[in-house]
């Protein structure tokens, strides 16, 4: 029954963070962010959040810095759209996937064009 509501609590935060992300966060350093993935210990201390960030090393840097910076408001914004007792931690964590998943894509294709060849 825990891993349901965790569940359900993290797909949630997942749908808060993405809007409050693009609507509410005004800082310069924050680029283009999508939130792929949450996870959310069983006891809702802790929220792991996984971010695919558009640009390269530095823009990924200086996004991470700025939503850590933010953590706070997020977490109050958070407290008063989910009804929550305690609105668990939220760390920032880069999904590397996305870039995994093109990269393997762009592989095969080279493979693939060679065989042809």
């Amino acid at each position: 029954m825990a891993k349901i509501r965790t569940g359900r609590v993290g797909e949630q935060i997942k749908k808060e963070l993405s809007q409050l992300i693009q609507t509410e966060l005004k800082d310069p350093r924050i680029g283009f962010i999508t939130v792929t993935g949450v996870d959310v210990t069983n006891d809702l201390s802790q929220a792991k959040i996984y971010l695919s960030v558009l640009g390269d090393d530095e823009q990924k840097a200086a996004s991470l810095k700025g939503l850590e910076k933010a953590s706070g408001f997020l977490r109050s914004e958070l407290g008063k759209r989910i009804r929550l007792r305690h609105v668990p931690e939220l760390i920032f964590k880069f999904d590397d996937s996305i870039a995994y998943g093109s990269r393997i894509e762009k592989l095969l294709t080279e493979i693939v064009d060679q065989e042809e060849k």
